[in-house]
């Protein structure tokens, strides 16, 4: 059997830290951002760890 392929899109996304969790960054930030409070953009730019039941998911695709 060959070697799994990773799946690109989410290999963009989704970076793994040094524990092995896996990282994601905020949407809605991109554009539009005129009507968005200073605050909420500043919570935006910053990153969050994946929830354990989407983690699953996501470890198959970046493997």
């Amino acid at each position: 059997m060959g070697k799994m392929k990773t799946h690109r899109a989410s290999a963009k996304r989704f970076k793994r830290t040094a524990s092995g969790k896996l990282k994601r960054f905020f949407a809605f930030k991109g554009h539009l951002t005129g009507k968005k409070t200073a605050k909420r953009l500043r919570k935006l730019r910053k990153s969050a760890v994946v929830s354990k039941g989407d983690q699953k998911r996501i470890d198959r695709m970046i493997p």
